[in-house]
Formats: C-alpha cells, structure tokens, sequence
C-alpha cells in the first residue's frame, strides 16, 4: 500500500457510507466522504429474505461508490458488512451482485467485531482516550456496547435492535403515541438486561455515542435548546413530549432533523431512551469516530503490520493449549508446498494465500481441547462460531473449511468450486499434517507439489523415502483415492534418488 489514500466502505442496516483518508504516519485524516440513505433493514421480510427493492437501492449506492474508488489498489479499500446482511438468508447472492458493483471484496463481520471497529474509530477521535468509556453505537438493525479504555476494549457486544427495524416494528405508519413509545422502550429495555448488570458493575467515566441515531439526536437536542450539550436525560424526557404532541414523524418541525433521517428517527430515540435508564446516564457525548474510520485504523494496522488477526490467532493458541511446536512444523511445511503451487500469482494474492495457510496451520489442532475424536470437526466448529477479532465472518468461514478439510474425507468440503484457490491450501495442508503425523523435527521435506497442465496436482516423493516410510506411502495413495472421489486429479509421483528432493 505505498500510496498514501485508504478508503472505507461500510455497507450498513441503514446506510451505505464511503470514507477515504490520507494516511500520514500512524495517523488517518478523513478527506473526503459519501452517504447513500438505502434503508437495507427495511427490505428484510420476515421470511429474513432481502427484497428485490431494497437490494436495487444497495447496489445502486455502490455503483456510485464505484466511481470514487477508481484507481484504488485493492489493499487499499476495505468493505464491511453489517446486520442486515449478516441475517439476510439471500446475503450470499446479493453479496455477489454487491461486489460486482463496487469492484472490491465485501466482507460480513461478526456483531462484536462490529463493536470492536467502531470503538477503534471512535477512540483515536477522543481528547483523552485513556479514560475509561461506554460507547454505544445505535445502527439500522443492531446496536453495539463498548466498555474500553485507551484504544482496548474491554467489553463488547452487539444487541440485535436497530432504528430501522423498530420504526418498522413500532411505528410503521409513522404515528407517535405514547402507547408505542412505550412498547419501543419496553422492548429495548429487555434486550439490555442481558449486558445492563455487567457493564454498570464494569463502570465508566465517559458515555460516548456514534453514527447516525446519536448524532440525530445529538443535534435536536441542542439545535432546539433542549440540552446545553450532547444527548441528556432531561433533553430527551423533553424531545418525548414534543414527539407525542406532533403525534406523526411528519409533523414533527424540529431544527437539525434531516429528511434522510426522519423516517427512522423515532425508532432511533426509544433505543436511546432505553439505554440511559438501563445504564443510568444523564449525559452523553456525540463522536465523529464509527466504523469507517475504525476500518481505516484497522486497515492501516494490517498495512504497518500490526495485523490484529496474527494477535488473535496466537490468543487461540494459547487459550486451546496447542502444540505451538507442532504448529510451527506443520505450518513450515506446508507453506513450503504452497511456493510452487502461487508461481504466476501477483504479490499481493500470494501473500494473503500464504498467511491464510499458516493460520490455518496454527489452528488446525484447537479442537483436541474438546476431543481427540473427530478433532477436526471441533477445530471447524470453533473456528467457525468464536468471537475472532480482526477477522471478518467469511475468513473464519474460510479457515473453519481448511481446518475441517486437513484431514479425513474430503467429500466435506466437496460444495467448493472446481475453480477455488482453497484446494491447494488445502492440498498443502493435508500434507504437511501427514508428514509430521510423529510429531518430531524432520530437516527436509520428502515431497514437492506442482500443477499439472490440466490444474490438477502432482506429488512428486523421493523413491528411497517412500520405501523407507510405508505408512507414509500408504496415506500417500489413499490420498489420491480421497481426491479421485471428488472428480479431481492428484498423482503420486516416485522420483528415483538422482532425482531426489533432499532427502
């Protein structure tokens, strides 16, 4: 990423949002931005399917997004998703099309690594970050709790309550009762007795609020000379009477009230009414910092090297007391494999290929704190559902397969397309895993891999090893039986000692 722009774009539950900053050191400066109102959340039927209409208004946001982003290097942009398309069952297809129109990668990230982006961003907005602060973030479709301190969170979670989806529950007409109102409290306050005891007995000594929902209210509040600063107690028990005496949205005549935000804006307030009883605030501050910008500081960590997903990945390690030296050998070898298998690939490709294989590696064996019986699919299964910051909800879906696929049948794994590069990951990681199955060092590796002119994979293995390793030269062969099942082409190849590869 030599050039000195990154761009975020953040595919919310309410609205789709473009931030691009100038990096200068290891700091971010926000340049330039776009905001399309697509109201996502209110395209999701029941059925949690998302409607043609609301997609439409998706992918035509991102076709304009599009445009700004021409001629940003892939390493450069970083699209996230969020709640909407995390429960959406049709996500996967819309995501297909979404992509096609921004032309970058979008990512599906998990609620709490939602909440642990936006306390990112709004960290490194704050005058004094090393106080201890309750950020909450009321989003299109859910809400996020941050209890943190300097730029580490202590607490996070994600409440699946959003102002798009209770205006719709709420107030679908836009009529403003007090009966509803208090149906909307009623039903927020029960979702935040699930975190309220927890975060109150944690404390903190600043209450934050971010995006669109607090900085709506934010601005009523002080605009209309209801609060002498930020969101209050007072301001909004005031607001509540103005909202039930104009008795419809549309009546509502209040400075700083966006039209975009209007519809949603009643939705937005009883959430917000409910979490300072819950947590018993009478105050709260408005910061720029969100998402995007914590996408920004995330990306930029990744570019300095500060990969949080390599912290992440050693916390597993540690947490399920791997064999951190089995680990390293697997991980070694197989890396090892992959070189020849990436020649032709661009850089930046074979890198991200190369990390996904030695995370992957480090963490095939976590399920053996479960069970060493089908270990494997424990390994997936952990993978696959933990709270792994750094990593979006499709990466731990990728490193759940290459886990689940290192061993055992392959038909598991037999859904992915003849086209994806994951075969060869996890080719190389079968193995490694097979070659190291006593544990100890070896000083070389007895076998190489290559593509064949058709893309399927030759083995090649030294002839002398082989005879000298017959369990070896068995998996070696069931192997080819275990990739023949799925259609596929793997040949294992005895070289004579003239030939040999190190051994």
């Amino acid at each position: 990423m030599p050039q000195s722009l990154v761009c975020a774009v953040d595919l919310g539950s309410n609205s789709f949002r473009l931030m691009v900053g100038r990096v200068q050191g290891d700091q971010i400066y926000p340049l330039d931005g776009l905001k399309e109102a697509v109201r996502l959340a209110a395209g999701l039927g029941p059925d949690k399917l998302l409607d043609e209409a609301a997609q439409q208004r998706g992918l035509e946001a991102l076709r304009r997004f599009n445009e700004r982003l021409r001629g940003f290097r892939p390493d450069a942009v970083r699209a996230v998703a969020t709640n909407t398309l995390r429960v959406a069952k049709n996500a996967p297809e819309f995501l297909l099309r979404a992509e096609e129109a921004l032309g970058f990668p979008i990512e599906v990230i998990a609620g709490r690594e939602e909440a642990r982006l936006i306390y990112v961003g709004v960290a490194h907005t704050l005058p004094d970050p090393q106080r201890q602060q309750l950020v909450v973030d009321i989003g299109g479709g859910s809400t996020e709790f941050i209890i943190g301190r300097d730029f580490e969170p202590l607490h996070l979670e994600s409440l699946y309550m959003g102002c798009v989806s209770y205006t719709l529950r709420f107030f679908p007409q836009g009529r403003l009762t007090r009966a509803a109102l208090r149906e909307a409290e009623l039903a927020a306050a029960t979702e935040l007795e699930s975190i309220a005891q927890t975060y109150r007995s944690t404390g903190w000594e600043l209450a934050v609020g971010s995006s669109g929902s607090a900085k709506a209210l934010c601005d009523v509040l002080e605009l209309n000379g209801l609060s002498s600063g930020g969101i209050t107690r007072d301001g909004i028990d005031k607001l509540r009477e103005l909202m039930l005496r104009a008795g419809h949205v549309d009546k509502l005549q209040l400075e700083g009230l966006k039209n975009d935000r209007l519809p949603v804006f009643a939705g937005g307030f009883a959430i917000m009414s409910a979490i300072f009883t819950a947590f018993g605030l009478e105050r709260m501050e408005f910061s720029d910092g969100a998402l995007r910008l914590g996408v920004l500081y995330d990306l930029l960590g990744r570019y300095h090297r500060h990969d949080l997903r390599d912290a992440t990945v050693e916390n597993f390690v540690r947490r399920y007391q791997v064999d951190a030296a089995q680990a390293r050998r697997v991980a070694d070898t197989a890396l090892q494999l992959l070189v020849p298998l990436l020649a032709g690939e661009n850089e930046e490709l074979a890198r991200d290929e190369r990390r996904f294989l030695e995370w992957a590696a480090q963490l095939h064996e976590i399920g053996l704190s479960v069970a060493h019986s089908s270990y494997h699919k424990h390994s997936a299964y952990i993978v696959a559902n933990a709270d792994m910051p750094g990593f979006s909800r499709m990466e731990q879906g990728r490193l759940a397969r290459l886990a689940l696929a290192h061993r055992g049948k392959l038909e598991r794994v037999q859904a992915l397309g003849p086209q994806s590069p994951d075969w060869r990951l996890i080719l190389c990681l079968r193995l490694a895993t097979m070659l190291h199955r006593s544990r100890q060092p070896r000083e070389a590796v007895p076998v190489q891999v290559e593509l064949d002119k058709r893309g399927g994979f030759i083995v090649h293995a030294a002839q002398d090893w082989l005879q000298a390793s017959p369990l070896s030269a068995a998996a070696l062969h069931d192997e080819e039986a275990q990739w023949a099942r799925l259609g596929r082409s793997l040949r294992v190849r005895a070289r004579r000692p003239a030939d040999a590869l190190g051994v």
